[in-house]
């Protein structure tokens, strides 16, 4: 029994790691690391209700908005391995990625292929939206997969920018609220204001350090 017992937990670990080789995630991070304390803008109580996975479940999407830096893709990545851990099919791309291999794709006429690869897994993950303009046909591809993806499966995606600034990164005014509309009827929004980590380990490092105080000037 002990055998038996050791060896399902050693398959099922090896079913895990496949699967996350297989969602090109780009580290390892989870929600017990996540510095809650740090950023006070976020709900902890929200975030691990997230972690149950129901928005999952019932093929809703999650937006992560707010300035680099904020703990936006390392909760994102978090709740990836909460998914592949209950066996959910899980795809991590940045936005960035996302356009050149659909350009590429464009180019070499295998674009059906390509969006399947963002079209069929139960989970997909779309990073930094917000820092590059898409041109139209990477914009008119993203609006496909968007749509096909539409109360079938879940999306995550984290963006620097407001929503109200969404037409500036696809072009077109018109074509990203179609994009919203789809991503948002049935959606959570998580809105993150506060300090880069990455600057507040550089000033523990003491790489920020205060001016000095200007000295008065003494009147004679």
């Amino acid at each position: 029994m002990f055998f038996d017992c050791t060896f399902i937990v050693a398959l099922q670990n090896r079913f895990v790691q496949m699967r996350t080789r297989m969602a090109h995630l780009p580290f390892q991070k989870s929600l017990e690391t996540f510095d809650f304390s740090f950023q006070p803008s976020i709900d902890e109580k929200r975030i691990k209700d997230l972690a149950t996975l129901r928005f999952v479940e019932h093929q809703e999407n999650l937006i992560f908005l707010g300035p680099p830096g904020v703990g936006k893709s390392h909760l994102a990545v978090a709740l990836a391995h909460e998914a592949l851990r209950r066996r959910y099919t899980v795809y991590f791309v940045t936005a960035h990625d996302l356009v050149q291999s659909l350009q590429l794709a464009h180019q070499n006429h295998t674009i059906k292929q390509r969006m399947r690869t963002y079209t069929k897994p139960d989970l997909l993950i779309i990073d930094e939206i917000g820092y590059r303009k898409m041109d139209d046909t990477a914009a008119h591809f993203f609006f496909q997969i968007v749509s096909e993806r539409y109360e079938k499966g879940s999306i995550i995606l984290t963006s620097n920018k407001s929503f109200g600034s969404w037409g500036e990164i696809f072009g077109d005014s018109v074509l990203a609220t179609a994009i919203l509309d789809r991503l948002l009827h049935h959606s959570s929004t998580i809105n993150i204001k506060g300090e880069s980590y990455r600057i507040k380990e550089k000033k523990k490092a003491g790489f920020f350090k205060p001016e000095p105080a200007e000295e008065k000037e003494v009147s004679e």
